[in-house]
This record gives structure tokens, C-alpha cells and sequence, in this order.
């Protein structure tokens, strides 16, 4: 019932049959009742006054300094994954609790200094132009941003699961640049107050889903436009101006692969100085991804550290540019020390090339964290991770 109607029907002002204090207590609840109306049930709707807002670590004047001097005080992260970058409205349809400050305080306190936070934007933004992003789902991305900044750790926002309509095809490039140049102009003026501890992905995986070369490097128009979607995206994040006009934004090839033609054709958006490569390697997919393997002989072992010379090789060495490892890991299937002795010679190895790594932890069969009782149930990776990458 709304309190409204229930005064309007019973106060009469020459009486005193309602007290002062319980109208206001209605009014108050009123108030708070048709706040929340608009709020997604699922989600916390607490906030903090400006003034806390203004207080929080991240906030500030961001420094000019190189996109490699960054990276290396970055350390080592972690990927909240299978949250926001759920392809729901409802961020708990895939099984993840919604996050909370003791989640990521439990991340910080393993060790794991940088977060980063998946998000599919597309069932929180209007299809059609301008575009708009629901602005509740942007507060509660700040939410969570700002737990990682309670514990001074550098955060990373992407644009994730959107392959439904960041197409990089004939068809369908300009809607697509559009729609990603409003999206990324919302979130750079929403978070412009942030300072360079806050990094931008623009794309997670681009690519033509379904595709007989969708995870081998793709075709050359696909390559050709996910460079033109990657330009839209900075030029609309410089655009707005302030501390983003220093913020360091991540790019990435097709599918954030590392083979070589995709590598190799991926352009610099305006030779930007302050770009990170992001690739993703879980090398080799049929022991990281599928258990169809075992890993850990010699062979295995020179294997991937080719796989990591040649990332290095091409983005550090020949085109100067830092590179982030935004995604690998193991699933479940494999044998637990298997795991471990991989962790340790990926997260060693990577780090002894000036490669950050970002391990991938979806609650699910990537799973490291239990986010339910915010224990960890491997918790001999994530120590050998932290430990390694040192």
C-alpha cells in the first residue's frame, strides 16, 4: 500500500490522531519504498554520500606515466568471472553469488593485486541509438570497482560477452562501432573521476562466432574491423576528456589470440602511447580447457615457454608495447598436482618475461575462490600463482 493514499485518506490536521513522528516515519518510508521499485531485487542498492564517494582510493588526478611502468606495479590478478559478465540481467543466473567488499578483501588477502571485472553490457543497454546503459547497472559496477580501490588494487572493466552485436562484418561494422563508441563514451564520463588505477579493455574475444576460423586467428576483414572498432572505442574514451585522456586502455586481437597473423595485424588505434596488448593464452587448450591431456614433461615444459617467447617477442621487444595476460587457468579435471606444478612454471615464467598474468576464476570448472563461503577450494594454486609471479 502506498503511505501516501493511507494519510491522505485518514490524517485530518484539525485532529491529532496520527502523531508527528509516525508521519514521518511513513514519509520516510514512502521515500525508500519507491526508490527501491526501480532497483533490480537482486542486487545491493547501498551507496555512499559524495563525500565518501570523493574520499576513496582511486579517486584523483591520474599520473602520465608509461603504460609499462603501470603494468609493473600491477603484480599479479584475478578475474571475477561469471558475474557481470553474465548474459542475463539477473548476475547470479550463472550460479556466482552477487560480490561483495569480503569477496574481493578475500582476493586482496591472498595476494592477488590487480582485479579484473567481466562485463556484457548488451542486457543493460537499449538497443537502438543513443545506446543508453542503464544507469543502475553502472552504479553497481562502481560498487564493486571501488571494493577493489578499498584494497588498492588496480581494476580492469571490459566489454565481454557482446559477440551478439559487436559483429566485425560488412553488415554489420558501423552499427556496431557506434553502439561501442556510445557505450565506451558513457563509461569513460561515469568513471572519468577515477584515476589510472581504474583501466579500460575495450574487447574481450572479437570474433565471428560460429566460424570455421572463429578460435584460429579469424579472416582479414574481421581483423580489419576489429582494429576500427578498437579506434571507435579510444577515440571516444579520449574524447571525454580529464583523467581519461591519461587512462591506459587495453586492445586485443581476434579472439585475444596469439597466433601470429592475428598478432600481427592488429593496428595501434592513433600509435596511442598508452595502450596494453591483451591476449588470452591457456596453453595447451586440450590440458587447460579439456583434461584430454597431461602436462608437465620436458616437451610440455619448452612448449609453453615458446608460447610466451613469441607473445613477448612480438609486443615487448619488436613493437614496445606491455602486454597483459587477461585470461588463463586449468579446470577442475585435471589432476590436482598437475595443476599446481603448471600454475607454477606458467605464473613463473610469464612474469620472468615482464608478462602480468590475470587468472581466470569463474566459480565453476575454473574455479579458485568459493564464493559462497569465501573459502578458497584450491587454495595450493592460488598460493603457488601469488608466490611464482613474484
Amino acid at each position: 500500500m502506498n503511505p501516501f493514499i493511507f494519510l491522505q485518506n485518514t490524517f485530518n490536521p484539525k485532529s491529532l490522531a496520527i502523531p508527528l513522528l509516525s508521519f514521518l516515519f511513513l514519509v520516510q518510508f514512502a521515500a525508500c519504498n519507491n526508490e527501491n521499485e526501480s532497483h533490480d531485487p537482486n542486487e545491493p542498492t547501498e551507496q555512499l554520500s559524495e563525500e565518501a564517494e570523493a574520499q576513496k582510493p582511486g579517486i584523483g588526478t591520474a599520473r602520465d606515466i608509461s603504460s609499462f611502468d603501470l603494468v609493473a606495479e600491477m603484480g599479479v590478478g584475478w578475474n571475477l568471472g561469471n558475474s557481470f559478465d553474465v548474459e542475463s540481467k539477473d548476475k547470479t543466473y550463472w550460479g556466482n553469488p552477487i560480490t561483495s567488499k569480503a569477496m574481493i578483501d578475500e582476493v586482496k588477502a591472498m595476494g592477488f593485486s590487480t582485479l579484473r571485472i567481466p562485463i556484457t553490457w548488451g542486457p543493460n543497454q537499449v538497443e537502438l541509438a543513443p545506446y543508453k546503459i542503464d544507469p543502475y547497472y553502472l552504479t553497481e559496477i562502481k560498487r564493486v570497482v571501488n571494493f577493489g580501490f578499498q584494497n588498492k588494487m588496480h581494476v580492469i572493466i571490459d566489454v565481454h560477452h557482446d559477440n551478439s552485436w559487436i559483429k566485425p562484418m560488412a553488415s554489420k561494422a558501423q552499427e556496431s562501432a557506434d553502439r561501442l563508441s556510445s557505450l565506451w563514451t558513457q563509461v569513460a564520463n561515469f568513471f572519468q573521476d577515477y584515476n589510472d588505477s581504474l583501466i579500460f579493455e575495450t574487447l574481450n574475444e572479437p570474433r565471428i562466432e560460429g566460424i570455421t576460423e572463429e578460435w584460429s586467428g579469424g579472416n582479414s576483414e574481421g581483423r580489419d574491423y576489429i582494429n576500427d572498432f578498437h579506434k571507435a572505442a579510444v577515440d571516444a574514451i579520449r574524447a571525454t576528456g580529464g583523467n581519461n585522456e591519461k587512462r591506459h586502455i587495453m586492445i586485443t586481437t581476434w579472439a585475444a589470440s596469439t597466433v601470429p597473423i592475428a598478432m600481427e595485424e592488429l593496428t595501434i588505434p592513433n600509435d596511442d602511447e598508452k595502450i596494453i596488448i591483451s591476449l588470452h593464452s591457456y596453453f595447451p587448450w586440450q590440458f587447460a580447457g579439456e583434461a584430454a591431456v597431461t602436462w608437465g614433461s620436458a616437451r610440455d615444459k619448452s612448449e609453453l615457454t615458446a608460447e610466451l617467447d613469441k607473445i613477448k617477442q612480438k609486443w615487448i621487444i619488436e613493437r614496445n608495447r606491455p602486454v597483459i595476460l587477461g585470461e588463463w587457468g586449468t579446470i577442475e579435471a585435471n589432476s590436482l598436482q598437475s595443476r599446481i606444478n603448471y600454475a607454477d612454471f606458467y605464473a613463473k615464467e610469464a612474469a620472468a618475461r615482464g608478462l602480468l598474468t590475470i587468472v581466470w576464476d569463474d566459480g565453476g570448472n575454473f574455479r579458485l575462490l568459493n564464493r559462497n563461503d569465501l573459502s578458497w577450494d584450491f587454495t595450493n594454486i592460488a598460493t603457488t600463482i601469488v608466490a611464482a609471479s613474484l
